[in-house]
């Protein structure tokens, strides 16, 4: 990877402040705080729940299955449903970013961004791209085209943590879950496919997530995550 950001801190004002910037309306549907995965923790988030973010260590058991699923895929020839909108995260640190466009990107059917704004453009000019385009459009965007690295940059700086430096290292990664075509569908941009995780609905998304991060967390030997859900707005 080229580009080097400040990582996102797992924060849902700071999302919602971030994507508000960019033209996403968080008063139909914003990002909040998932306190548990217990079922009582889980009826206190606002529903629908239309996509879920993850955040998780980056271990060796996490990359050992990572490179398992991408092997796996490529000897299937496998070819994801093409209305899912997935890109390839080209910019170090970008996971959060990533993560929320996954997010909003595929569910334009519940929000559409504000004319003029990056988000209206960026989801406009890449509807057509494949993965590896998209990543590299939101890296080096050409000349007159959106760029998003100001307000990602501002948005780093925020949060209840002070950032790390440029130069650390950070092995703290998000993901994204979405419901496309009654599919639960992981996103992640340092993957080389979506990857399907079965059937789902629009009223049991976050039930459906939570088993799948419970079996990457036991995969991934790992108990630290945090989870952000993009939920409808409460009024």
């Amino acid at each position: 990877m080229g580009k080097k950001w400040l990582p996102l801190e797992s924060n849902p004002d700071v999302l919602n402040d971030f994507v508000s910037k960019l033209g996403y309306d968080t008063s139909k549907y914003a990002f909040c705080d998932v306190f548990g995965l217990d079922e009582e923790l889980l009826q206190m988030v606002p529903q629908p729940v239309v996509a879920v973010l993850f955040l998780f260590p980056v271990t060796k058991e996490s990359e050992a299955v990572k490179e398992s699923e991408d092997s796996e895929l490529k000897q299937k020839s496998y070819k994801p449903h093409p209305k899912i909108y997935f890109m390839k995260q080209t910019i170090s640190n970008a996971c959060g970013t990533i993560g929320a466009l996954h997010a909003i990107a595929n569910n334009q059917d519940k929000s559409t961004p504000a004319e003029g704004s990056f988000l209206r453009s960026f989801l406009a000019d890449s509807a057509n791209m494949d993965p590896d385009e998209r990543g590299r459009f939101l890296e080096e965007p050409p000349e007159g085209a959106p760029d998003i690295d100001k307000a990602h940059e501002a948005a780093a700086q925020e949060g209840d943590t002070a950032p790390p430096a440029l130069e650390d290292v950070v092995d703290l990664h998000f993901v994204a879950l979405v419901n496309q075509n009654n599919r639960l569908v992981e996103l992640d941009g340092r993957k080389s496919f979506p990857i399907d995780h079965g059937k789902t609905t629009e009223s049991t998304l976050l039930q459906d997530s939570v088993v799948v991060l419970k079996k990457f967390m036991a995969n991934a030997n790992t108990i630290k995550f945090n989870l952000i859900a993009l939920a409808k707005a409460e009024q």
